[in-house]
């Protein structure tokens, strides 16, 4: 099989397709063919070797998959089932392959109105909303919520879990992408580059950072008595932990794993017309350097998903 892999730490020129042994998958596992695979902007930070979650190359990475059941070791999936998932994260999963051997328990069977594009977009973003929103922060009905970063990959899928669940959501976005937040649900839209947040928002009960920075620090004048940050991006920051945790409010990291019952949650969710997932650029397989590129660009909105 093809697999992307890089022998040093660098730039997206690092990245280079290899043929590979194809994996075999153990008891509970099953091999998929992979259609497509998400990609995340931790994903250049770990080519660059900015912290070192895999360890020193060589090494694949990926996570977000979607494909088809080759093999299936487990009854949980036959041959030719349409899964996705986010396997074995933050453990290497090989997902920069055309094939990988991935634990049945973290993948689901995809949605018939996603495509495998779509499908792969979805698990990384989706599940750090879902466990940020409704693990950590159990919103519920007439919750104040504000969202750092809607028209992003975590942000976009946020906003329309936020909604789902009754709450009115703010979000802060770019100008150009109002619209687009807008249409997925954000009841308020606050544009950063020409208003401060904390100027024209108060009174939230849950703020979910994807922003990190001064964006984290900042919330804390957003929020009631008691409200509760949860972040996606500082949240081994123990100075902001004790500044929240000293005025009162609650502080929370999210670091997403891998979870059946939040993914078949978001499952429901996009059966029941309440979520769906942009793709904001496909690349072939073979432009995987220019894909990091885009990425490393940013204020994308939505995904950039990979074509096998």
């Amino acid at each position: 099989m093809r697999t992307i892999t890089q022998h040093t730490f660098g730039g997206p020129e690092v990245l280079t397709i290899v043929d590979a042994p194809e994996p075999r998958p153990r008891p509970a596992e099953v091999l998929v063919r992979v259609k497509a695979i998400g990609l995340n902007p931790l994903e250049p930070r770990l080519r660059a070797g900015e912290f070192p979650l895999l360890g020193p190359p060589p090494f694949v990475l990926g996570w977000d998959i979607s494909g088809v059941v080759e093999e299936a070791q487990t009854w949980r999936f036959r041959p030719g089932d349409e899964v996705f998932g986010m396997p074995l994260f933050p453990r290497a999963a090989g997902g920069y392959a055309e094939f990988v051997a991935a634990p049945a328990l973290h993948l689901a069977r995809k949605p018939a109105s996603l495509s495998h594009v779509e499908a792969a977009a979805l698990p990384i973003a989706g599940l750090t909303a879902w466990q940020g929103l409704v693990d950590l922060g159990g919103v519920t009905e007439g919750d104040r919520v504000l969202i750092h970063g809607g028209g992003g990959g975590v942000g976009h899928v946020a906003i329309q879990l936020a909604k789902a669940r009754g709450a009115h959501v703010i979000t802060t976005a770019g100008g150009s992408k109002r619209a687009f937040v807008e249409g997925l649900g954000a009841d308020e839209v606050v544009d950063y580059a020409e208003a401060d947040f904390t100027e024209v928002v108060g009174d939230v009960d849950l703020v979910l950072d994807t922003i990190g920075g001064d964006t984290a620090w900042r919330s804390l004048d957003v929020l009631r008595p008691g409200g509760h940050l949860v972040t996606a991006v500082a949240e081994e920051d123990t100075e902001l932990i004790a500044k929240f945790e000293a005025a009162g409010r609650r502080f929370s990291g999210v670091g997403v794993d891998p979870d059946p019952v939040a993914l078949r949650g978001l499952v429901d969710l996009v059966d029941e017309g309440k979520l769906r997932v942009h793709v904001a650029e496909t690349f072939p397989f073979e432009r995987i350097a220019d894909a990091h590129r885009l990425i490393e660009r940013g204020h994308l909105q939505g995904k950039v998903v990979l074509t096998v």
